[in-house]
């Protein structure tokens, strides 16, 4: 790339569309990949991808200096005000070259370096269209696999592999590729669980009398792997007009004294020009800063967008209800087949199955339908600077419908809206190789699985920010086979995607956010109640059988135990015995041999009714325990605690999990300056509580106060703080330097967690048991402290269960 003549411009105002007379004043910065605009007086940022930008306008002079208009294909408009209009010129015929490249290798996805921690082969094998078709029971006594497009000779814009009914012929297979538009023949892409089928094809190359048995045998044949139904549908998804005037070139639509057992509908779906005038309309009314009530909805009705909508809904529908109450085989296709034809049999297998609800399944199902059946992303979504006539918001409308679907059916979806305008985003940003192409074809040979990432990796890594915690799947809200109503009044603009960038127009956080919150901060108040109840039980343990652990320790063969400790412990003890006895102070071999009030010196004790100890220290609950003998018994004997209690870990255990979440509801920004919008993530630190945009909450850890031992996101800060801790082990290191296995270090085993000083050989602690590092004043202590935090914990969790 050329270097860029401006990259940097001082003094440049953002308009406020709502308010333009007090605009923000700021630095514009441009980068090889994003447009950034950074106020330091407000601490807000706003970043533009390059890829995003879909036009670039200077518009004229004024008193303050050259604005410059940036319209996204994320729908966020912006307006700077540059001081000088040659910068202005500068900086956009700068950002008309990066945002429209010339080659599909100057791409962002040729140059972006992951920081996720994913790397470049992850993703790309979670689908296979092989895969999917055995999950539909193929191949079977009517449908079986074809390699005939091994090479994309067939059909350059098919996938190398297609199912077609096990009747077919090779040469029925060639003639009728040759008979259709584009060479796309009818092939399977969807079986029903009831044997009827979806298949999907282009238009034939019939004019007004042309003809091809081939492809009527086809056909015969896809009819005959149904013999539930003795006729066929065919759906031709453009209005009639619109196929008549394709017939007088050459094309047109299947001649029904050719073509028996068969029903013509044609459903009238606009072509891609008609889409793009109707978002640009549907943008220019929403774009409206002056625009009342009523001229907004006048201007949103002849936009014709939700109308449009509606079409693809109810052509989805029809196709669904052929196959599920029928049982019919239904063959779809528009002109050329990867338009109008992708959106209706997606959304048709969308809603015979529950599948495809589900965030792998959606995956799937847009890998089959729209990457391997070739729908052109390269041009509909303008990745080059090319003909601007072959854009359209195809994938857009698709997306939109599934989002009407789950306004209907909330239940039934396991993602969320976040997956789906993620989804949109990206899509357009090139900064992951899945979409770039226009058919499968076009991927293999850019080799895109070996020079860039998957997007369905980055989505994986994010797996917890798509759950709709709503899902019931198997429920009386998610039904095996969906039959929307498609009425005008339940169809709605989605403001979440058209208008999520208009502050103040929707909510501050998501009613879903809300629940994956509350959620979360239960989560670890449980995880964390876990562990206190067992550090209750191990204090409570080492309390009663103090005398019987010393007793024990000191007839054991071979060890030199003082009061639990380790050789090198029991060295530095009696050197400060010594020391004590040579200054004039009381000695004792052990905490046993001082006198009661010499216990409580060292720190305030809390009373056994306080501390829940008034029972247990009775005989009688001693004797529940059961007997423990002095003579000859060991310490694998005695249930002890499973981990090193020491003042340092008790502490880091108790300081290392957040009881108080801070309210994301009061949070408008980031600390790193990053605007919190309708869908912009707000997290929480497990550990401190603050709330943190996704970019400055990037790290995970297992937390030592929480008792399964799970990696759980936490802030920068925070996550140095642990690492930085003495006290704290990582549990993954550990397996590794002891050679363990993995799962071990995954379960949910508090035993891993131990302090420095227990890390010896293995062998040893197995043989020899763990040894205690809490002296007798600290007991009671530690099992105060531990009382109080757990009293804490439950009424944390008691104002949630309130809330």
């Amino acid at each position: 790339m050329e270097p860029m003549e401006t990259s940097k411009v001082e003094n440049v105002r953002l308009l406020d569309r709502f308010d333009p007379r007090h605009p923000v004043t700021g630095t514009l910065y441009l980068t090889a990949t994003h447009l950034i605009f950074i106020d330091p007086d407000g601490k807000k940022e706003t970043w533009i991808l390059h890829q995003h930008i879909a036009s670039v306008e200077k518009l004229q002079m004024t008193a303050f200096g050259s604005p410059l208009r940036v319209k996204c294909k994320t729908y966020m408009n912006v307006t700077f005000i540059l001081p000088r209009e040659r910068e202005c010129q500068d900086i956009m015929v700068t950002l008309q070259k990066l945002s429209r490249p010339e080659s599909l290798e100057d791409l962002y996805c040729f140059h972006y370096v992951s920081q996720g921690g994913y790397s470049q082969t992850d993703g790309w094998q979670l689908f296979s269209l092989e895969k999917e078709f055995f999950r539909m029971g193929i191949p079977n006594q009517f449908w079986d696999f074809s390699h005939l497009n091994k090479n994309y000779e067939l059909c350059d814009t098919y996938a190398n592999l297609l199912v077609v009914p096990t009747s077919a012929t090779t040469p029925m297979l060639m003639g009728s590729s040759r008979f259709r538009s584009r060479g796309r023949l009818p092939a399977l892409s969807y079986l029903h669980r009831n044997g009827a089928s979806i298949c999907r094809c282009s238009q034939p190359l019939a004019g007004f009398s042309a003809r091809c048995l081939e492809d009527e045998q086809l056909l015969r044949a896809i009819l005959q792997t149904n013999p539930k139904s003795a006729r066929m549908c065919i759906v031709d998804t453009r209005p009639k007009i619109n196929a008549m005037a394709n017939r007088a070139k050459g094309k047109g639509y299947e001649n029904e004294n050719y073509y028996t057992d068969v029903q013509f509908h044609f459903i009238g779906i606009e072509n891609i020009h008609v889409m793009r005038n109707g978002l640009s309309k549907l943008m220019d009314a929403c774009d409206s800063s002056c625009a009342t009530v009523s001229s907004y909805l006048s201007a949103l009705d002849k936009s014709d967008w939700l109308k449009h909508i509606k079409a693809i809904l109810d052509t989805s529908v029809f196709i669904a209800n052929k196959v599920e109450d029928e049982a019919a085989n239904v063959v779809v296709h528009c002109s050329d087949g990867w338009d109008r034809t992708a959106q209706t049999c997606s959304i048709a297998s969308l809603l015979l199955d529950p599948y495809f609800r589900t965030i792998h399944g959606f995956q799937a199902l847009i890998e089959k339908e729209w990457l391997s059946f070739g729908h052109k992303f390269t041009d509909r979504c303008g990745f080059l600077d090319a003909d601007a006539k072959e854009t359209s918001p195809v994938f857009t409308q698709f997306i939109d419908c599934v989002w009407q679907l789950t306004q209907l059916y909330p239940m039934a979806f396991q993602f969320n809206e976040r997956f789906l305008v993620e989804l949109h985003d990206h899509v357009y940003s090139c900064q992951f190789g899945t979409f770039v192409g226009n058919c499968e074809k076009d991927r293999v040979d850019l080799m895109v699985s070996q020079r860039t990432y998957s997007l369905w990796a980055f989505m994986q890594s994010r797996i917890d920010d798509y759950l709709n915690h709503l899902f019931q799947p198997n429920s009386n809200h998610s039904p095996n086979v969906m039959r929307p109503d498609t009425s005008s009044q339940n169809l709605r603009l989605w403001v979440g995607l058209y208008l999520r960038f208009e502050d103040g127009l929707l909510p501050r956080e998501s009613i879903a956010d809300w629940i994956s919150a509350t959620k979360g901060r239960a989560q670890s108040l449980n995880d964390h109640t876990r562990l206190l109840e067992k550090r209750i039980a191990d204090l409570r343990f080492l309390v009663l059988h103090r005398d019987d652990l010393k007793s024990s320790t000191c007839h054991s063969e071979g060890h030199d135990v003082d009061s639990g400790l380790s050789e090198n412990e029991v060295g530095s003890d009696k050197q400060s015995q010594k020391y004590r006895s040579e200054s004039g102070e009381p000695t004792a071999r052990s905490s046993g041999d001082l006198p009661e009030d010499s216990l409580t010196s060292t720190a305030p004790r809390v009373s056994d009714t306080e501390s829940g100890f008034e029972e247990l220290c009775h005989p009688s609950s001693r004797a529940s325990f059961g007997s423990v003998g002095v003579a000859g018994s060991t310490l694998r004997d005695l249930k002890r605690p499973s981990v090193d209690l020491s003042l340092d870990q008790i502490a880091l255990e108790l300081n290392s999990v957040a009881i108080d979440w801070k309210n994301p509801r009061d949070v408008t920004h980031c600390g790193c300056a990053a605007p919190f919008r309708y869908l912009n993530c707000k997290y929480n630190c497990w550990k401190c509580g603050e709330v943190y945009c996704g970019r400055c909450i990037d790290r995970h850890i297992a937390l030592p106060g929480h008792y399964s031992g799970k990696s759980v996101p936490v802030c920068r800060p925070c996550y140095k703080t642990l690492k930085s801790s003495p006290s704290y082990i990582d549990l993954a290191a550990v397996a590794k330097q002891r050679g363990l296995h993995s799962p071990l270090c995954a379960s949910p085993a508090p035993h891993l967690r131990r302090s420095c000083a227990s890390l010896g050989s293995e062998e040893d602690e197995l043989q020899q048991g763990d040894h205690l590092q809490v002296g007798d004043v600290g007991q009671d202590r530690l099992h105060s402290t531990c009382r109080a935090r757990s009293h804490e914990v439950a009424f944390a969790k008691d104002e949630d269960g309130h809330s």
